[in-house]
């Protein structure tokens, strides 16, 4: 966990590890990604996929259409607050993970990564540079991370939540990275990658930078972002069940 989380081992911070074979330290990504309860996974999909609305069962059955058929794919769902964003995800990680496959849960943020089953953030779990500024062309900092760099061959979906937060250059280096180790120059190296978030809300924060920095760092401004295949959530579903009037007019 030690390496996983900082990617130093438990030796250069002075501690005795316990003995693992190398083989264990190796997988120990694959294991976390790839242990969860069949049976619970089926469970939550068979209650909550009765729950889909028009828009986000529209948009549930797009994406897993990809994500069955193998097809490559970029997605951006585009939603606001309140339109059941973080349900639809969470029920397309139990999807993909009852099947045995490695669905990888990221987000921007630690908040938004915790409403994510299996989240972390997207710095911890894909080593992306804490600073961009230092290169043209970032990529993910996996080269002492063999375990990292095993997880990310082995993955078939990845969702992204918050990204319209991120600086674009750390999609960039998930893209860079995963065309590398798949060795192919498909984007996001054929890998399913599901990016989520609202540009109505925080944009990427630029130190000392200006309105036009931020919108300079925006997704939007990314080559990538001709790739995407936009999906809106419209309705919203915290208005409907709450039937609070002004947050009915603000959400307009």
């Amino acid at each position: 966990m030690c390496l996983i989380i900082s990617g130093k081992n438990l030796n250069q911070w002075g501690i005795t590890p316990p003995f693992r074979t190398e083989n264990i330290s190796k997988d120990s990504e694959i294991i976390r990604e790839t242990s969860y309860d069949i049976e619970k996974l089926n469970a939550y999909i068979n209650t909550n996929k009765l729950f889909l609305i028009d828009d986000q069962k529209k948009a549930f059955q797009t994406i897993m259409k990809n994500i069955i058929e193998e097809k490559e794919g970029l997605f951006f769902l585009d939603a606001p607050g309140g339109t059941g964003k973080t349900f639809l995800l969470n029920l397309i990680l139990a999807e993909v993970r009852k099947s045995g496959n490695i669905a990888l849960a990221v987000a921007s943020s630690g908040v938004a990564a915790t409403l994510l089953h299996g989240g972390r953030t997207a710095h911890s779990a894909l080593k992306l540079p804490i600073n961009f500024n230092l290169t043209e062309e970032p990529i993910c900092n996996i080269i002492d991370n063999p375990a990292t760099c095993k997880l990310l061959k082995q993955t078939n979906v990845i969702i992204w939540d918050e990204c319209t937060m991120a600086n674009k250059k750390g999609p960039e280096a998930l893209d860079k990275t995963l065309q590398d180790l798949k060795k192919n120059n498909f984007i996001m190296g054929k890998v399913i990658v599901i990016l989520a978030g609202d540009f109505r809300q925080t944009l990427p924060i630029i130190s000392r930078g200006t309105p036009a920095d931020q919108i300079h760092a925006c997704l939007k401004n990314s080559y990538l972002w001709k790739h995407v295949k936009i999906i809106t959530l419209k309705n919203n579903m915290r208005v409907f069940l709450t039937g609070d009037t002004n947050l009915e007019n603000f959400s307009r």
